[in-house]
């Protein structure tokens, strides 16, 4: 299973702030995660994007097939890059699937970026073709790879570009992938943002899901909140977010945690 990090704040911070500082960064968990639910180390690719609004509105991607501490380049440039919305994550390649650059997060579409912490289990043979009927023309016509997180992503931003809000857009894939995969163990932890706001869901199925933490204004974050995999300090402000729940970030609206049922809706 992967790893993710992700920022939303009223101030900037560095991708280093996430990925390389804290006591237990994306670095330290790509060799010694705490609670990874399959595999020992995410080794098979990382990457971070964030955005720019002084020069446009989609989000700048950097990504790598090594892993994050062979990487000279993302050491130098993460203590240098600032953003106020940021994503970073660890690949722990879906067994089956290939480790190319591909299939490493986060995704981009326009102006949304995309991780997935999960796994559909035996994608190639179980679920490939049932999602990707689903998927728009152009959508479709987007997808570089054959990974699992590519196409839970084609969906949900088929349904962003429908009109859908995130919150509900991410709520509403969850549902069909699942619906779609019934019988197939799915692990669906999915991350969106378009710069503006965040959404997070938690869920699996059978379960219980892989982990999902968030901080609000910890006390190396401040005005911010942080959503991770696993909680990258020591903070006592880290909280759980439940299985079968959706996370939705807004920078002026705050954090709002909603149950998600078995069918993928949401409920207050």
């Amino acid at each position: 299973m992967c790893r993710f990090a992700a920022y939303l704040g009223e101030g900037e911070t560095s991708l280093a702030s996430l990925a390389l500082e804290p006591e237990h960064s994306l670095l330290r968990q790509s060799y010694a995660p705490r609670e990874m639910r399959s595999g020992v180390v995410n080794a098979d690719g990382f990457g971070a994007g964030w955005y720019a609004p002084e020069i446009d509105d989609e989000p700048a991607v950097y990504t790598s097939v090594r892993p994050i501490w062979a990487d000279r380049s993302f050491a130098s440039i993460g203590r240098k890059i600032l953003a106020r919305c940021i994503f970073a994550a660890l690949r722990n390649a879906t067994p089956g699937l290939p480790a190319e650059e591909s299939g490493v997060p986060p995704f981009a579409s326009g102006r949304l970026l995309f991780m997935h912490n999960g796994a559909i289990r035996d994608f190639r043979n179980t679920a490939i073709r049932r999602l990707r009927r689903e998927l728009s023309d152009e959508a479709y016509a987007g997808l570089l790879g054959v990974s699992d997180s590519e196409t839970i992503f084609a969906l949900l931003a088929d349904r962003v570009r429908e009109g859908r809000p995130l919150e509900e857009a991410a709520a509403q894939t969850v549902r069909r992938v699942a619906k779609l995969c019934s019988g197939t163990p799915a692990a669906l932890n999915l991350a969106v943002t378009d710069g503006r706001a965040m959404v997070f869901t938690r869920y699996s199925e059978p379960g219980p899901g892989n982990s999902l933490y968030v901080l609000e204004d910890g006390a190396a974050f401040p005005e911010a909140v942080v959503v991770a995999s696993e909680p990258l300090d020591s903070d006592p402000g880290w909280r759980a977010v439940p299985d079968r729940h959706v996370l939705a970030v807004d920078g002026k609206r705050g954090v709002a945690l909603r149950a998600l049922d078995a069918e993928g809706r949401t409920r207050r």
